[in-house]
């Protein structure tokens, strides 16, 4: 049975941490033959700079309706002194 894993990288150094991280996954994954699908969403910055919100409606959606969820990191400089902050999502 396939997992969906929805990956939330956030900004910042976050996408660096997911694209690690999922090469983690994969390289385990086929050791132990785990199939998954990733469904990338926005979230923290990005989805403040996509939609002005940092937990868009279609990511929470898609949250609810994963088996699993991955999160790395979000915040940064330019977020600082922003009205709407990346942390808001949590």
């Amino acid at each position: 049975m396939t997992k969906k894993i929805v990956t939330l990288a956030g900004d910042g150094i976050g996408p660096e941490i997911m694209a690690a991280g999922l090469e983690v996954l994969k390289a385990v994954a086929e050791r132990i033959d785990f199939a998954y699908e990733i469904d990338a969403k926005p979230f923290g910055g990005t989805g403040i700079d996509a939609v002005g919100h940092p937990l868009p409606e279609e990511t929470l959606a898609a949250a609810k309706s994963a088996d699993a969820i991955l999160l790395a990191a979000i915040g940064g400089p330019k977020y600082d002194k922003a009205p709407v902050r990346p942390e808001q999502g949590l």
